[in-house]
């Protein structure tokens, strides 16, 4: 069914959310005391994401791994860091983590502003100290200006942890053509092949949404998937050091997975076609896969339809959005 022009202006109006608004049948954002949100510190935390001052080689911004165009991932297996040196694990879309319990794949860290030390100090992100970091930002007016409006502070490393934490949080994305359907009751804009595949990524047959709930398509837990037999990361075991955490993984959220390629923890998989034929295999077999992975025996029609579906989790007011953009 068509879009009527009617429902055509209804649909651009949803695009006009205010920066932290949550869209329909999204919770209200929380900001921990000491960080609530003012236009004052985001503005800050955007300036600090797309400067690549804040990595030692000073070539390597938070938007160097994290592309507005790609929903705030990139589009490599692993990504380079500073120095060239390569990263060890897939960067993950910042689309909606301000509603993460916790964060990294084995969700060793419960904040955004604890998170932001890691790449800031791994040496394959941007290998470089905070405090240093700091010591460079003071001696910049703009900066010194812009943390003592948003703080009350110098730019230190309280500041630069919260702001940056503060701008990523406003990275929210629910106006997809799945939210426009049910969300905001605009019929007809997902196609008839994504609505089969919503309906099949529901049912028992798969178990997609077994894992993939909510509004955020995750259900944050630790899986395995079966993508190995054996496997090099430890995955949330390298954190808790238990056997039964090996080559458990937390559970991505599958908004914008259209724009989010290559896929899985390393980026092994390509294509959205290649994670459906993975599933659809069964997997390899691990101690610790979920049972829920099994081979699916899905037809083509199945696999186009499931396809479609996820196509239809793709929010382009959000890549589009110039406010977040450094346009």
């Amino acid at each position: 069914m068509a879009i009527s022009c009617t429902e055509e202006i209804k649909s651009i109006e949803v695009a006009n959310l205010q920066i932290m608004e949550s869209p329909k049948g999204f919770p209200d954002i929380e900001h921990p005391e000491g960080n609530e949100f003012t236009i004052e510190r985001w503005n800050l935390g955007k300036k600090l994401f797309y400067d690549p001052i804040l990595s030692k080689d000073g070539l390597i911004s938070c938007a160097s791994c994290h592309n507005p165009a790609l929903a705030f991932s990139d589009e490599e297996a692993v990504s380079t860091g500073s120095d060239g040196m390569l990263g060890t694990r897939n960067s993950p879309s910042l689309a909606n983590v301000a509603y993460h319990p916790y964060f990294t794949r084995e969700g060793g860290l419960p904040t955004l502003e604890m998170q932001i030390l890691v790449p800031i100090q791994e040496h394959n992100e941007f290998n470089n100290n905070i405090v240093l970091i700091a010591d460079t930002l003071a001696k910049i007016p703009t900066y010194v200006e812009m943390a003592e409006v948003a703080y009350n502070q110098v730019p230190n490393p309280f500041v630069i942890t919260r702001a940056l934490a503060q701008f990523e949080r406003s990275l929210i994305s629910g106006q997809s053509k799945y939210d426009l359907e049910y969300g905001y009751n605009i019929e007809g804009s997902m196609s008839e092949s994504a609505v089969r595949g919503q309906m099949l990524f529901e049912s028992d047959k798969t178990s997609c949404s077994s894992c993939h709930s909510g509004f955020n398509f995750t259900d944050y837990s630790f899986q395995n998937n079966g993508l190995y037999q054996e496997y090099s990361d430890l995955g949330r075991a390298r954190l808790t050091q238990n056997p039964n955490d090996e080559a458990l993984f937390k559970v991505p959220s599958l908004r914008n997975v259209e724009l989010t390629g290559p896929y899985m923890h390393d980026g092994s998989l390509l294509s959205l076609n290649d994670v459906i034929d993975h599933y659809n295999s069964g997997g390899e077999n691990h101690i610790n896969k979920n049972d829920l992975i099994k081979p699916l025996n899905l037809t083509e029609i199945e696999k186009t339809d499931l396809l479609a579906f996820l196509e239809s989790l793709t929010d382009q007011y959000f890549i589009n959005n110039k406010k977040l953009s450094n346009e």
